[in-house]
């Protein structure tokens, strides 16, 4: 197995748990079109992935091919810790006035992923910068009034750390 399939294998599985499916979550919410033990040989780097299956997984999830790509980033896993999780549904019980720009945001951000769950949104770095812009803010000083609206994890501070 090479370096660059394990880290193929890792960037498959990050972004399969960031959106909290499990193997067999997958082939239930794809109706049986990937299978738990393919896509589990796929995140092993055990089987390797043609472009044409990596295409459709990758519309599958409802992220840009290039977002399961390694790019550089030999053995990179996201670590559950890094990740930003926006909860959609304690947004909904804030304030429209205040959660309106954040509202839009995800909503933009849910359209171009085709992600829909409605439960949860995990944002990157850059998202927060661009939102506490929006929010004429420090991303930190964001990162503690969402905390506050309980949309973000206390956790999400150590996130803009990483």
């Amino acid at each position: 197995m090479t370096e660059y399939a394990k880290a193929l294998g890792a960037r498959l599985r990050a972004i399969r748990t960031q959106q909290g499916l499990s193997l067999h979550g997958v082939e239930e919410k794809s109706q049986g079109r990937w299978k738990a033990v393919v896509v589990g040989s796929y995140e092993r780097g055990d089987r390797a992935v043609t472009v044409q299956r990596l295409s459709e997984l990758a519309d599958f999830y409802g992220v840009p091919v290039n977002e399961l790509l390694p790019e550089g980033h030999a053995g990179m896993v996201l670590e559950p810790s890094s990740r930003i999780v926006i909860d959609l549904e304690q947004l909904s019980s804030v304030p429209a006035d205040k959660a309106a720009p954040l509202a839009r945001y995800a909503a933009t951000i849910q359209s171009q992923r085709g992600d829909y769950n409605g439960r949860v949104l995990s944002i990157r770095h850059e998202d927060m910068r661009s939102l506490a812009v929006i929010y004429d803010a420090s991303p930190s000083a964001l990162t503690e009034q969402l905390i506050g609206w309980g949309v973000l994890s206390p956790e999400a501070r150590h996130a803009l750390d990483a």
